[in-house]
């Protein structure tokens, strides 16, 4: 899930029964990161909501940082949550076999309170909410939970290959005159209605939500939850395989992530980038969709081997990214909280009102409060508050709140 694997020592790996692996952590927290940077674009801006730019930020320096958050950033970070879920999924299987507790009847309430959490996310705070996305997906996970790791391997593959096939029909289609992305695009008109539902009431602000959802529910169905499945897949390969206990003999493996994804896995990023900010078309907005289906999960895993390599000689990484990671639902929550509470009427309705630069600086220091918050936190607590409240809702019994110890 977004949180509850075992714990090592910050930097190492640790394979041991009832210990947390410190670089799943670690990774969770460096998603975390990623998350909040690409999340708060779309919070703080009714256009970008809309697929556009927002008219009124239109110099030099507000498209450098539109065009580093779409190359570096987005479509690459919730591939690494999704992973993780997948991975953390046979964690939760290996624990309950510990406790000789029934596993199904334990997840499916998880599930549920993932749904719920996410449900509540989606209409009150942010409708592009990933958690009930990840609840659905789980469902799948379950009942496809003994498969091979090789099976599971090659499924996410064909997935990802599958849906870039379609995306690049979709292309087609549109380029002869039929564009299907009609149903869930939207004008510069229809974004500034936006915006003024952002600036408005909890009533009007929740009304808007509600309206984004169902535009989003196709793109999840069609889009973004084949893609979630996919890094769940790999995530429960590398979970079955338990390739992240121990990653010193893994280096050369890394290294070649490493390759793959800096040199395939960005030139497509340049690709996606241009095809959403060059106003080519649909068409070709498709074209770079199908290419960064098939080259951002390369990007994601050279992000995931590069930060695997440098947490033992980088021992200070963990320490920025495992605390946060350890309380990732809270704190990805939270960054919705607090951008809301920043841009719409829940607070000071400054959407539309700051420049991208200032939007990704606010991002990049919410994440970097949230750093410093969680270590306090986990000195005193051994869950964060909604990891605390999913964990009751798993188990049907109150979790002890005394911190690990050191």
């Amino acid at each position: 899930m977004l949180a509850g694997e075992p714990r090592g020592r910050a930097g190492t790996s640790t394979g041991t029964a009832g210990q947390r692996i410190a670089a799943v952590d670690a990774l969770r927290g460096f998603a975390l990161f990623g998350i909040v940077v690409v999340n708060i674009t779309y919070l703080a801006s009714g256009y970008r909501m809309a697929g556009l730019a927002a008219p009124s930020f239109s110099a030099p320096l507000d498209w450098e940082v539109r065009w580093v958050v779409s190359v570096l950033f987005e479509n690459k970070f919730y591939l690494l949550f999704a992973f993780l879920f997948g991975y953390s999924f046979t964690l939760q299987i290996d624990s309950a076999r510990r406790s000789a507790a029934a596993f199904a009847p334990r997840f499916l309430r998880r599930l549920g309170g993932l749904f719920l959490l996410g449900l509540a996310h989606g209409i009150l705070l942010f409708p592009g909410d990933i958690l009930a996305t990840y609840a659905i997906v789980g469902l799948v996970l379950l009942a496809v939970r003994r498969i091979t790791p090789r099976a599971a391997v090659i499924a996410a593959l064909a997935l990802t290959v599958a849906l870039a096939v379609g995306v690049l029909l979709l292309a087609v289609l549109a380029a002869l005159g039929t564009d299907a992305s009609e149903a869930v695009s939207e004008n510069a008109a229809q974004a500034a209605l936006s915006d003024q539902a952002l600036h408005g009431s909890a009533s009007m602000i929740i009304n808007e939500h509600l309206h984004r959802l169902a535009k989003i529910f196709v793109l999840r169905v069609f889009f973004q939850g084949p893609t979630v499945l996919a890094a769940c897949l790999v995530g429960l390969a590398v979970g079955k395989l338990r390739l992240l206990n121990d990653l010193s003999g893994h280096t050369a493996t890394l290294r070649r992530m490493q390759w793959a994804g800096f040199t395939a896995g960005l030139a497509g990023a340049l690709v996606y980038a241009h095809s959403t900010w060059s106003g080519g078309g649909h068409a070709y907005h498709m074209v770079g969709q199908a290419v960064n289906l098939v080259t951002a999960p390369l990007l994601a895993a050279a992000y995931a081997a590069t930060l695997l390599r440098l947490l033992p000689a980088v021992p200070r990484l963990a320490g920025a990214f495992a605390a946060p990671g350890r309380l990732a639902l809270t704190n990805y929550l939270g960054q919705s909280l607090i951008s809301s509470l920043i841009f719409t009427g829940y607070g000071l309705s400054l959407v539309d009102q700051l420049s991208p630069f200032c939007v990704v600086s606010i991002g990049v220091g919410i994440f970097a409060a949230q750093a410093a918050w969680s270590l306090w936190w986990l000195r005193r607590h051994r869950y964060g508050p909604v990891e605390w409240l999913l964990r009751w809702f798993t188990n049907w019994r109150k979790p002890s709140t005394a911190p690990d110890a050191a």
